[in-house]
């Protein structure tokens, strides 16, 4: 080690100890030492609040906030929002909705998380495993998942209503019996009855349909660029993964390991903390949540260093990335080596909550959401790009960056109603999807494609109205299905409107 870099070394270190020493969260007595388990909010798009224990933690909220248990998710008149668990599992809100993750825990490699559907239009892609246990409760109703389901559970006309695009779903009712819906089914409970419900072999289309096949076509492109370098890392499905494979390259060091670093970092000046938020919260005090398209992973686990002659590199750590808020203590900031006279974030300071600077809605925020905007967001043309295919000095060592597998690597999941996010299409048992959206109906027994549609145009922050399904769509073969629950076959759901379909990714200012 040279002498810049051992004065940079110990620079880091004081710095490190300075900063745990002085913005140490205050922790209460039965968390100390206790893991926790965050998820990310993955996609924001309009407008977007972030709540826990009654208080508001962001409005509007931000990507790559750690989302953890107890936090609930609204979405105001134009608001769309997506939630992405570790295993791939992702829960998606329309506009004027809630959800709240009321448990969300981990435990000896097992986790467990329990959604609560408040109000409003959600979907759900659950991945069901012997690891991880997920259930979505609706009002009195509770649904589980058996392999790989995609629903939509609509409470605009209590007791609610579900319809299972793909998979398997278990419906518990109380003391009411249960149900069981397969792909291609929809179920719209009575509200004159605490048993009746209308079960239909079809899904009457819903506008926000489209939406839903949006996101999944975003995350589906993002899985293209995958190489070798997260295939031995736990929860290697995690959407947050395909986002450093988009963003940036990897390396495989000698006496390093496998180096990640985004594709405009290299130029002076740049910094992993110089865009995003500090948003605080009940249990750490103020964390960090960066501005990046890419930025949730990199600043939960791992370590950030410094490289001479070629910059800022990311290091998930060797086999794992444990997250801080799984070790039992508060955040800290993850860099090890930096350059000289490098200024090293500071945590703000809790103060006394004040006023929500949004007048006339009736909110407060506890602790508003601080930015930082050092640099612009990556990816915005600020930076000059690193290339693809150029080779890089890491430590001494001439590297090239790693290329994406020659084939798409492949998620499928076991049982019926598997799922292949390479191939954007549903599979199992269902019958092949089609180009574009889903268009007339299926026979009778089949299951309809549910293949993801092209993106509506425009820029961030549009908001075109979303695309209507109203002739065609989800229909499955007629014909009653009478049940001992009472209630004939009919359609379950109905548009449902609102303001705002799908753009680009929430930007941060």
């Amino acid at each position: 080690m040279d002498g810049r870099h051992l004065r940079a070394a110990l620079l880091g270190f004081a710095a490190l100890a300075m900063g745990a020493f002085l913005l140490a969260p205050v922790v209460r007595a039965d968390d100390a030492g206790s893991p926790a388990r965050a998820v990310r909010l993955g996609f924001v798009e309009g407008e977007v609040q972030i709540s826990q224990g009654g208080q508001v933690l962001a409005d509007p909220a931000v990507a790559n906030a750690p989302l953890f248990e107890g936090t609930q998710v609204t979405t105001l008149e134009d608001g769309q929002a997506e939630i992405q668990f570790e295993d791939g599992s992702v829960a998606r809100l329309s506009p004027s909705s809630s959800i709240s993750l009321s448990v969300l825990r981990q435990q000896n490699g097992a986790s467990e998380t329990e959604i609560v559907v408040q109000s409003g239009l959600a979907y759900f892609e659950l991945q069901a495993g012997d690891a991880s246990q997920m259930r979505v409760r609706f009002g009195q109703s509770v649904a589980t998942a058996s392999g790989f389901t995609v629903l939509r559970i609509g409470l605009d006309n209590p007791p609610g209503d579900v319809a299972v695009f793909s998979g398997n779903a278990h419906i518990d009712r109380g003391n009411a019996p249960a149900l069981d819906l397969h792909g291609g089914e929809s179920v719209a409970f009575q509200t004159d009855t605490a048993t009746g419900y209308d079960l239909a072999e079809s899904i009457e289309p819903d506008s926000w349909d489209a939406w839903n096949q949006d996101r999944d076509q975003a995350l589906q492109a993002e899985y293209a660029a995958k190489t070798s370098a997260t295939k031995g890392f736990a929860d290697s499905n995690n959407p947050a993964w395909a986002d450093l494979d988009t963003s940036g390259n990897w390396y495989d060091v000698p006496d390093q390991g496998y180096v990640w670093s985004p594709n405009d970092a290299a130029a002076p000046g740049w910094d992993p903390y110089g865009n995003g938020h500090w948003m605080w919260t009940p249990r750490f005090g103020y964390i960090w949540v960066s501005g990046d398209p890419w930025g949730y992973l990199p600043f939960q686990c791992g370590t950030w260093n410094y490289f001479d002659a070629f910059g800022w590199g990311w290091s998930p750590g060797l086999g794992m990335c444990r997250p801080w808020w799984g070790r039992g203590y508060g955040w800290r900031m993850n860099i090890g080596f930096a350059p000289g006279g490098y200024r090293y974030p500071l945590r703000p300071i809790p103060r006394r909550p004040i006023q929500n600077p949004r007048q006339g809605t009736g909110r407060l925020a506890s602790h508003p959401l601080i930015a930082v905007n050092h640099r612009p967001p990556s990816g915005s043309g600020g930076f000059p790009v690193r290339g693809r295919n150029t080779p890089v000095v890491i430590g001494g060592h001439t590297v090239q960056p790693l290329r994406p597998l020659p084939q798409r690597q492949q998620y499928d999941r076991a049982g019926n109603g598997s799922f292949n996010r390479s191939q954007s299409v549903y599979q199992g048992a269902r019958t092949p999807a089609t180009q574009g959206r889903p268009n007339g109906s299926s026979t009778g027994g089949s299951h309809p494609g549910y293949s993801p549609a092209p993106r509506p145009s425009g820029g961030s922050g549009s908001h075109a109205p979303p695309p209507s399904h109203s002739s065609g769509g989800y229909s499955g073969g007629g014909g009653s299905h009478v049940s001992s629950g009472g209630g004939s076959a009919g359609g379950g759901g109905g548009s449902r409107s609102g303001g705002g379909g799908s753009s680009g990714g929430g930007s941060h200012h």
